[in-house]
């Protein structure tokens, strides 16, 4: 949430950010509303002082024996009562809708953000590994293929247990996953992470404190019930990001300095409803509706937020790095920044298998693994996540930060593509082997039941 003296002192630049983000909003609106709360919050105070100074004399004048006076001071004094409980009325009815429309104003862009429409125009800093890449097979399997032929993926099946866009990991599959989330979580601990195991559902408040409510409450999965009525705070939500619970869970509190920098790590299961959009999304495991993430949580002082961003990012690549996986950089023009970022790196991994048009010189397409973005103080504001600079000082808003660390999906479609044999077989990155017992190769694994068997073979 923005702080409303930004408002009221600097509506050129919330207005220059709508803009630069392609946002639509009826600032007017929420500037016109919020005068008239200001104007309301005078006018009550200007009545209150009229009403004292009047019912101060009521008992001067009944001692003074001047009854008719005294009469005449009553019915004033009603009369400004009743007149500042409407004009308090209609305040409170005012903040309120302030309020909600407050939660309609995306962040403010950090000044550094290059000022883009989409993602067409975000920048790429840099890139990694394509220096001294892997030997590759003429022709790349892409993962949805390569996971059937050798049992690994099974998408079928979880079309006929739960739906479309969700899917089955076995065998090796399932372990190459398993071993990723030891990997990334052991990389982070040396990274001064502190492990958390969080509640996967969330209710509304805490949707709301990290900015998915009410922007994307269409994306989220609830548990019964209809995405009606999304702000009951008897809902709970399927959590889309353990960037939720991480973050909420100081909600209200109040840190000491001497807490900071906080740096949690927590993996999760994701729920999300925005899968399968685009042509051959709607096969593998790119685009789906659930799926495991590590997230990376900072809460840190404001002076030291955006050091601690490149930082972050540099902490997210290091999985990528150790993997040997090829990945750039991206850093977010206005019109992709999320909600609530004030300045958001992208991480992308080369996955070489699909050719989509995005790719390197090398083909293949690039696979978004994180988003390292800077907040600032705008989840702070919703959730109210204060730090006291010191013990006797004021507490502050302090600015939170988040980065996967990473999403596990993708990682498994670049190291089934990148790591590719010519005879259909993949290589276990030398890195996750102590956490596969030591296996070098994944050959893949016998099919079952009749569908596995020709059709010369079926009775």
């Amino acid at each position: 949430m923005l702080d409303r003296t930004i408002l009221r002192e600097d509506p050129e630049a919330v207005r220059t950010a709508l803009e630069n983000r392609g946002t639509d909003v009826d600032l007017e609106a929420i500037l016109e509303a919020d005068e008239e709360w200001r104007d309301l919050k005078a006018r009550g105070d200007d009545l209150r002082h009229q009403r004292n100074e009047v019912s101060s004399k009521i008992g001067e004048l009944k001692q003074a024996g001047e009854d008719e006076a005294a009469e005449e001071a009553i019915e004033r004094s009603q009369s400004l009562k009743a007149e500042i409980e409407e004009v308090e009325n209609r305040a409170t009815e005012l903040e309120t809708d302030l309020e909600e429309r407050m939660l309609e104003l995306p962040q403010i862009p950090d000044e550094s953000v290059p000022v883009g429409a989409d993602e067409d125009e975000n920048v790429e800093r840099r890139r990694w590994g394509f220096d001294d890449m892997r030997d590759l097979p003429a022709d790349v399997t892409p993962h949805y293929d390569l996971g059937e032929d050798l049992d690994v993926i099974d998408e079928a099946r979880a079309a006929k247990t739960t739906g479309a866009g969700f899917y089955f990991l076995k065998g090796d599959g399932a372990r190459l996953e398993h071993a990723l989330i030891q990997f990334m979580l052991e990389i982070h601990r040396e990274q001064g992470y502190v492990d958390l195991l969080p509640p996967v559902p969330v209710n509304s408040a805490s949707m709301r404190g990290t900015g998915q409510f009410p922007k994307f409450v269409d994306d989220a999965y609830r548990l019964g019930g209809s995405n009606e009525d999304a702000y009951d705070d008897e809902d709970l939500w399927l959590c889309p990001t353990a960037e939720v619970p991480v973050t909420n869970m100081y909600a209200d509190e109040i840190l000491l300095k001497d807490d900071l920098p906080l740096k949690h790590q927590a993996v999760t299961p994701n729920f999300r409803r925005e899968a399968g959009e685009h042509g051959t999304e709607t096969r593998g495991i790119v685009r789906v509706h659930q799926f495991n993430k590590v997230e990376l949580v900072n809460f840190v002082e404001p002076e030291t937020s955006y050091d601690r961003l490149e930082d972050l990012v540099g902490e997210a690549a290091a999985v990528l790095e150790r993997l040997g996986l090829p990945y750039r950089i991206l850093e977010l023009c206005t019109g992709d920044l999320t909600f609530a970022s004030a300045k958001t790196y992208d991480i992308e991994v080369w996955a070489p298998g699909d050719d989509m048009d995005d790719g390197p010189e090398e083909g293949g397409r690039w696979l978004e693994v994180s988003s390292a973005s800077n907040f600032e103080d705008f989840q702070a504001r919703r959730a109210g996540l204060r730090y006291r600079p010191e013990r006797h000082e004021s507490a502050e808003y302090l600015h939170t930060l988040n980065a996967s660390g990473l999403a596990l999906p993708r990682v498994v479609v670049a190291i089934l593509e990148y790591y590719q044999n010519e005879d259909g077989t993949v290589t276990v990155p030398e890195a996750l082997r102590p956490y596969m017992d030591g296996q070098e190769v994944i050959e893949g694994h016998e099919k079952v039941g009749e569908s596995a068997l020709g059709a010369g073979e079926r009775e």
